[in-house]
């Protein structure tokens, strides 16, 4: 089978890659893009550790054809950051030891930052629930809903 052309932007800039028809964007971005920040924990769609934003939805990048990024907007934890400037997210993970071995960091950060950009002042449910799908072996969750609490708190004021 011959490789295909893509071309999408990924983190606001425009990218082409070659990918195997059968490939996942999580098996793009890990490789022939070199975005390792998603990570592979379950390949099904269920640990949340691959999450990115296609078109601002998030979605498991595991479960999606890299294909099917072509004409699309692609949102990976490596565009969170400006620069040397960790996104608040980011520093309030750290400030808040709101991760542990790291796999599912990543897939965290981009879906508290999806569900802040569509509601910049949910509830504690609120936020349980949109990180339902994003499962944590090590923290409890506790820590991390707290950080995106504190998160919401501190960009409103803002």
């Amino acid at each position: 089978m011959s490789k295909v052309h893509v071309t999408t932007t990924i983190n606001g800039e425009p990218m082409e890659f070659l990918c195997e028809p059968s490939d996942t964007m999580l098996d793009a971005l890990r490789g022939p893009l070199g975005l390792t920040g998603s990570k592979e924990g379950c390949s099904s769609g269920d640990c949340g550790a691959c999450s990115i934003t296609l078109d601002d939805r998030l979605i498991c990048s595991c479960l999606m054809l890299a294909v099917e990024a072509e004409g699309h907007r692609i949102g990976t934890i490596e565009g969170m950051a400006k620069g040397e400037h960790l996104h608040p997210l980011q520093q309030k993970f750290l400030e808040e030891a709101a991760l542990q071995c790291g796999i599912c960091t990543s897939g965290m950060l981009v879906a508290s930052e999806a569900l802040l950009k569509k509601n910049p002042d949910p509830s504690e449910e609120e936020v349980r629930f949109w990180l339902a799908g994003n499962l944590c072996r090590c923290t409890g969750y506790d820590k991390i809903v707290r950080a995106v609490m504190e998160t919401a708190q501190d960009m409103r004021a803002q």
